[in-house]
C-alpha cells in the first residue's frame, strides 16, 4: 500500500457515480481506487434499474434540475439508439432539458456517465478497479494501524485507507417472506406483475405508492387516449373487481411537477455557508429554524412573489404550514389534483416556476446539511410541522403519472382514505391484512385486504440497522442525537415519551441513523470524528440529513468528502456534543 492513497467506494449507484467523479476530478495519480458494486452494472443503482423501476416509471426531475457529470442528458439522448428511442416514445429532435426521462433510460444515462468516467481516469493516470458482484458484509477499522478491511461476500477482505460509504436505498423485509400477500415496499417492481381481481391496500400516497399504482394498474387493465387527447382507463375482463385503494394519515396526495428553474446547488438568493456558520456562532451554537425560514424561504419570496410574500410576510412557521395544509384539506383530494395538474401544465408551457413551492424545497435542501445544529426543540418543530407539507409539495408527481391516476380514479378504482395517526395494520397468517382505522367521522373501521403493499417510501434506518457490526461493535461509530437548548424542554420531551439521554447535564434527543460530521466522517461513541470513514448513506444519516435530495446530495456532499479526504480542505468540525 505504500506510495499509494488506496480508496474505496461501497456502492456503485448514483452516490458511488459521484463519488468517482470528484475523486477522477481530482487528477490525483497517487490515488488507486476500488469500486464494489452488488450488481454487473454501474451507475444507476436501485431506484434506475430493475430493482426499483420499469418501462412505466418516470423520474421526477429534468435534465436541467439535476447536477452536470460528464455530458448532459440533452446531449447524451443523441447518442442512444433509436429502438431503445422508440421503446420509449422519445424523440430526440422533441427532447429538450426541461424534459423528464423514463426511470430505466435515465439508468442508462447515469451507467455511461460513469464509462465516461472511468474513460478519463485511464487518461489521467488514476488507477481504478471494480468489483463487480460484490457483497459487502462487514467493514472493520484499525485506528492504530490507519487502516479498513472490507470484508466482501463474507470470505475475502481488502485494505485501504479511506472509505466512502454510498450504500443506496434499503427496504427492511419484515413480513413479506412470511405473510402471502403482504409487501413490505413495492420493489422490485416485477414482483406485482399480478392480476388481481379484488381491493388492494396501499399504505401512502407517495410516489412510492405512485409506482405500485403505476404498475399495478397496467397488469388489470389499459390506459387509451380518447378523441379529446384525454388519457382514460379500462379495467380488463379478469380484473373487474380490482381496486386500489391509498390509506394516508391526512387524507392528502403529493403535489404535481411544475417547471423548476435549476438544480437547488446554483440557487443564489440563500444563505450560504459562511452566513450559516456566523448565525450558529452568534446563537449559541444552535442552527434556528425560524431564522432559516425567514432567509431562505420567505426573504426570496419577497422579490420574486411580492403577492404571495403579502399574505405570508407576518406568519409564523406553524401558522404557514397550517395555511397551506387547510387549503389543500378543503377540497376533494383528486379535485386537488386536477387543479394542480392544470397549474402545473402552465407553468411547464410558459416556462414559469411556481416560486414558492420551488423555495420549499430549496429550503429542505438548505436546510439538510446544518440541521445537525437545530436545537432538539427545532428538530422536533421541522419532523412534526414543517416535514408533512414538504414531503407534500416537493414530492412532484411526473404530469404523466397524474394523467393515469386522474384516469383510475374517474373509472372508479383508485380511492384514498384518510385513517388519521393512530391506524394499524395486522398481517393475518393466512396471508393479507386487516387495516383498522377511525374514519372522518370517528366510526371504527377493520377492513380486511387479500393484498397489502406498504409504499411509505424509504423508511429511515436506525443506528442498530447499519449492516456492519464491527463498526457498532467495537464503537466506531454512534448514535445520531440533537442537543435541546433549554433543560425544561428536554424534561417535557421525556414526559412526552420521546428518546431523550442526558450528557453533562444536558438533554439530547435520540434521532435516527449514525453521527457525522460536516465532512460526512462518522463520530465514534467519544465524539471523535473518523478520518478514513466516510458516510453516504442516506437511509442511515436521515437523523441529522432530514432531506433525502437525490442527485443533489450527491453532488453536494461527494464535494466535501472529497476535500477532506484529499486534505485540499482541512476541515475539523465536531459536533456540538461530547
Amino acid at each position: 500500500m505504500r506510495n499509494k492513497k488506496h480508496v474505496a467506494i461501497l456502492g456503485g449507484g448514483p452516490s458511488g457515480l459521484f463519488m468517482f467523479k470528484r475523486l477522477v476530478e481530482s487528477g490525483r495519480t497517487d490515488l488507486e481506487i476500488t469500486i464494489f458494486e452488488q450488481k454487473d452494472f454501474l451507475g444507476a443503482g436501485m431506484p434506475y434499474s430493475k430493482a426499483g423501476a420499469n418501462d412505466e416509471h418516470i423520474t421526477n426531475v429534468s435534465s436541467n434540475e439535476i447536477p452536470l457529470l460528464v455530458t448532459s442528458i440533452t446531449d447524451w439522448i443523441k447518442s442512444v439508439p433509436k429502438d431503445t428511442l422508440d421503446k420509449f416514445n422519445i424523440d430526440p429532435k422533441r427532447f429538450n432539458k426541461y424534459k423528464v426521462l423514463p426511470r430505466l433510460l435515465f439508468g442508462q444515462y447515469l451507467t455511461a456517465q460513469f464509462r465516461l468516467l472511468e474513460k478519463q481516469a485511464r487518461e489521467k493516470g488514476i488507477i481504478y478497479h471494480v468489483q463487480y458482484h460484490s457483497q459487502i458484509t462487514d467493514i472493520i477499522d484499525y485506528p492504530e494501524k490507519e487502516i479498513i478491511e472490507v470484508e466482501v461476500n463474507g470470505e475475502e477482505l481488502f485494505k485501504f485507507h479511506h472509505l466512502a460509504i454510498c450504500i443506496g436505498h434499503q427496504w427492511p423485509l419484515k413480513h413479506e417472506n412470511n405473510i402471502p400477500g403482504y409487501f413490505d415496499s413495492p420493489y422490485p417492481p416485477e414482483k406485482l406483475a399480478m392480476v388481481c381481481n379484488y381491493p388492494v391496500a396501499l399504505k401512502g400516497s407517495s410516489l412510492t405508492a405512485v409506482d405500485a399504482i403505476r404498475t399495478l394498474a397496467r397488469h388489470n387493465g389499459t390506459f387509451e387516449k380518447n378523441q379529446q387527447g384525454k388519457v382514460c382507463y379500462q379495467l380488463s375482463a379478469q380484473s373487474e373487481r380490482f381496486r386500489l385503494v391509498m390509506h394516508t394519515r391526512n387524507g392528502m396526495l403529493p403535489a404535481v411537477r411544475f417547471h423548476l428553474e435549476d438544480s437547488h446547488l446554483t440557487n443564489r438568493s440563500v444563505l450560504d455557508s459562511e452566513e450559516i456558520k456566523a448565525h450558529i456562532a452568534g446563537n449559541n451554537g444552535f442552527l434556528s429554524l425560524d431564522y432559516m425560514f425567514e432567509q431562505d424561504f420567505k426573504a426570496p419570496i419577497r422579490e420574486k412573489e411580492p403577492a404571495f410574500f403579502e399574505q405570508i410576510k407576518d406568519m409564523s412557521l406553524e401558522q404557514f404550514v397550517a395555511a397551506m395544509l387547510q387549503l389543500r384539506e378543503q377540497l376533494d383530494p383528486f379535485q386537488l389534483l386536477q387543479a394542480e395538474y392544470a397549474e402545473a401544465e402552465k407553468s411547464i408551457q410558459r416556462k414559469e416556476s411556481v416560486y414558492w413551492k420551488e423555495m420549499l424545497g430549496v429550503l429542505s435542501f438548505t436546510l439538510n446539511y446544518p440541521a445537525k445544529y437545530l436545537s432538539a426543540e427545532d428538530m422536533l418543530r421541522l419532523q412534526q410541522t414543517l416535514m408533512p407539507l414538504i414531503s407534500i409539495v416537493i414530492a412532484y408527481i411526473p404530469q404523466s403519472s397524474c394523467e393515469e391516476m386522474l384516469a383510475l380514479h374517474h373509472a372508479g378504482v383508485l380511492h384514498l382514505i384518510s385513517v388519521g395517526e393512530e391506524s394499524k395494520v395486522e398481517p393475518l397468517t393466512e396471508g393479507g391484512v386487516i387495516y383498522h382505522y377511525t374514519n372522518e367521522n370517528g366510526k371504527a373501521q377493520s377492513v380486511q385486504f387479500d393484498t397489502y403493499i406498504d409504499c411509505i417510501g424509504q423508511p429511515q434506518l436506525d443506528f442498530q440497522d447499519f449492516p456492519f457490526k464491527s463498526l457498532l461493535r467495537n464503537k466506531t461509530v454512534s448514535s445520531a442525537r440533537i442537543k435541546f437548548s433549554s433543560p425544561l424542554a428536554g424534561e417535557k420531551a421525556i414526559a412526552d415519551g420521546k428518546e431523550v439521554v442526558m450528557f453533562n447535564d444536558d438533554y439530547y434527543l435520540n434521532v435516527s441513523g449514525l453521527a457525522i460530521n460536516d465532512n460526512f466522517q462518522v463520530i465514534d461513541d467519544y465524539g471523535a470524528f473518523n478520518d478514513r470513514i466516510y458516510m453516504m448513506a442516506v437511509p442511515y444519516i436521515s437523523g441529522y440529513n432530514p432531506d433525502y435530495s437525490g442527485l443533489d446530495f450527491s453532488e453536494a456532499a461527494s464535494a466535501a468528502i472529497a476535500n477532506r479526504m484529499l486534505d485540499e480542505e482541512k476541515l475539523t468540525t465536531c459536533l456540538p456534543y461530547p
